[in-house]
């Protein structure tokens, strides 16, 4: 007498198993840039975090590249730091093959191809490219030409108030006179303490750099560590 196997069947009581590859991590951060008729103001926070995890509180996100020219780089820290040493090399290779350094506009149609170049497996980096150009006039973005840029987990939050304050947008009495560089720090820094009121991935501290035709001063100011 043969005994017959029983068949195999699958069982489907279990719901499928689902595989997912997501190589992005979101450290946050904020970076806002002004610009004036010969100068910049830029701004990063220090924080790093991911999660209600804090990884440092005094971290500088800004990458000075030429004399007048700045990186501001806000969200995942390893594509950052990818993308801003190769941007280096790049201008290092620049400098040494035509004897003079990269200009801010030649610098942002660079990072705008690179950013192109990277399109199916991109950096998930908002930048902030800043600087003079040869005209003296400022230029702030990627590659378009602004006069405020933000970057960053609060950047919908600080929209309105800098098209407000430096736009003059919904304002009764519009002045006409131009933005001087101290009113532009201190719109920055209002900026940035009223995000670190509602973004809990922006705090501790704010790196500035003023770009003039001088080159690049640095200061720094505390916000909120909680």
């Amino acid at each position: 007498m043969s005994l017959l196997a029983r068949p195999h069947y699958p069982d489907y009581s279990t719901a499928p198993v689902q595989h997912q590859f997501y190589p992005y991590a979101d450290n946050g951060g904020s970076v806002v840039a002004i610009a004036g008729d010969d100068f910049v103001v830029i701004g990063a926070d220090t924080r790093l975090s991911a999660g209600f995890s804090i990884y440092t509180r005094n971290q500088n996100k800004l990458f000075p590249l030429a004399k007048t020219t700045v990186l501001g780089c806000s969200g995942c820290w390893c594509d950052t730091l990818t993308l801003t040493r190769i941007l280096k090399s790049r201008m290092q290779m620049y400098a040494q093959e035509h004897n003079k350094t990269m200009s801010t506009t030649a610098c942002a149609q660079m990072l705008s191809t690179m950013l192109y170049y990277k399109r199916f497996f991109p950096y998930s980096i908002s930048n902030v490219l800043v600087g003079l150009d040869n005209e003296a006039t400022t230029l702030s973005g990627t590659a378009k030409r602004r006069f405020t840029k933000l970057g960053g987990s609060a950047g919908a939050l600080l929209q309105p108030l800098l098209d407000n304050q430096i736009g003059q947008k919904n304002m009764e009495i519009v002045s006409k006179e131009p933005l001087s560089q101290e009113k532009a720090l201190k719109i920055l820094k209002d900026v940035f303490i009223s995000a670190a009121e509602r973004d809990i991935y922006t705090g501790d501290s704010v790196f500035i750099n003023i770009i003039t035709k001088d080159g690049i001063q640095e200061d720094k100011f505390e916000l909120r560590k909680d």
